[in-house]
């Protein structure tokens, strides 16, 4: 009767174990902020991380290293009086580092008026960055 017990109780704890997963080390790219005008800056849309077609959405945890992503502004703003033509996506580079969390939007250059095809009305930046934990499970 000692022998079973002993028995199950290491079948048990064996069903339980499970090789560990390998964790990743990652960083976040985020885009969920809202605009903030007075400070010209506004919103963008992720189209693609990595040459990879993607849906935009607030977060991307990604591992450490170089990082591009395609984007699209937003930007509400009445003096903006360019032609649709002249609204393309841009693309920016995020150099990622383990536990941190950036934030892109879209920077409205106010320098002067923009109009017709002036394509340089804004461009992506980096508006934050901080400490945030991140793990990735290896696939």
């Amino acid at each position: 009767m000692k022998y079973s017990l002993v028995f199950v109780a290491v079948a048990l704890l064996s069903a339980c174990a499970s090789a560990p997963e390998e964790e990743v080390s990652c960083g976040i790219v985020s885009t969920y902020l809202p605009a903030a005008p007075a400070e010209h800056y506004f919103p963008l849309v992720v189209t693609s991380v990595d040459g990879k077609a993607v849906i935009s959405k607030p977060n991307y945890l990604l591992p450490v290293g170089e990082h591009t992503f395609t984007v699209s502004e937003l930007i509400n703003d009445e003096t903006l009086q360019v032609r649709l033509a002249a609204r393309v996506p841009k693309t920016i580079t995020v150099d990622v580092v383990a536990d941190m969390r950036y934030q892109l939007m879209a920077q409205f250059n106010v320098d002067k008026q923009y109009r017709g095809n002036d394509q340089t009305f804004w461009q992506p930046v980096i508006r934050s960055q901080a400490y945030h934990e991140c793990e990735l499970a290896e696939d």
